[in-house]
């Protein structure tokens, strides 16, 4: 049986990052499966991503990590170890839209997506059939206006489900509440949303109805993480649809959630094969 693992990384550029990772694989007799590399001239840092199989000794994730930690300290890397044959458990938040949700949820039991959905968790009951029909647990955690203690209390919720059911990622598949800085700051790096805008344009609150007051030809979707600065989290993928003048609110906003429901899938599928290394602001996504 061979173990499949993944390493990314990033670190200050210079020469021999590169010996140095396949030196430190080969001494333990890994197979490297695939390599991407990217430098980024504005900071100067060096990612990579390693795709590796362990097969004649056999070695688990937790001891090759462990050996490695010489080699990033000696680099200065920022490094993760991930194992490739695991699923990403995710929490998928929502409101009262469900076409992001529907085709996460199709998309995971038909096995096209690395992930396992552990639960669905909303602010409003409306969409927990869409859970029910996939025999996931639903959790309905209401919202009553701007009741700051009530907010404060959802959100212990959501830390607790993260903390209680091992999740990985967090999936805000149209949930239309804005999180806590708090709450942000214990997602970082962890939690998807999908905008229905092709970001930074049409910010905030009904985007297509901006769009469509502005006679806009493209419109789109971005998915970004979440960061404690509305809609401005690092950038995973967008995607946009050419839109003529005679289309009607109703019409962009059909063509508007079938970019989304392609948008947020991409991005939670990179962002589940660590395909995805923050940079900033912004993200490296490799092939």
């Amino acid at each position: 049986m061979a173990y499949k693992y993944i390493l990314n990384l990033s670190c200050p550029d210079r020469t021999g990052i590169v010996c140095a990772v396949s030196g430190f694989l080969s001494s333990l007799d890994i197979n490297i499966l695939s390599s991407a590399q990217y430098f980024d001239r504005e900071s100067g840092k060096f990612f990579m991503r390693v795709e590796v199989s362990s097969e004649v000794n056999k070695q688990e994730l937790p001891e090759i990590a462990e050996k490695w930690t010489e080699i990033a300290q000696k680099w200065r890397m920022q490094s993760q170890w991930f194992d490739a044959e695991k699923k990403a458990r995710v929490l998928i938040m929502v409101s009262k839209e469900g076409h992001c949700l529907n085709d996460l949820l199709f998309q995971a039991a038909e096995g096209h997506l690395p992930i396992e959905v552990i639960a669905v968790a909303g602010n409003h009951e409306i969409l927990k059939p869409y859970a029910d029909f996939y025999q996931i647990p639903f959790y309905y955690w209401a919202l009553n206006g701007n009741n700051d203690a009530n907010k404060v209390q959802q959100e212990r919720k959501l830390i607790d489900a993260v903390e209680q059911l091992n999740i990985d990622t967090v999936v805000l598949a149209r949930y239309m509440q804005i999180l806590s800085p708090q709450l942000c700051a214990f997602l970082e790096g962890r939690a998807i949303n999908i905008h229905h805008s092709f970001l930074p344009s049409f910010k905030g609150a009904k985007p297509y109805y901006q769009a469509h007051a502005r006679g806009v030809k493209l419109i789109g979707a971005t998915a970004h993480y979440v960061s404690t600065d509305l809609d401005e989290g690092p950038i995973i993928e967008q995607d946009v649809a050419r839109v003529r003048h005679d289309k009607t609110v109703e019409e962009l906003t059909s063509i508007g959630n079938d970019i989304e429901r392609i948008v947020l899938s991409r991005a939670l599928r990179w962002h589940a094969e660590h395909r995805v290394i923050i940079n900033g602001n912004k993200t490296v996504v490799f092939n």
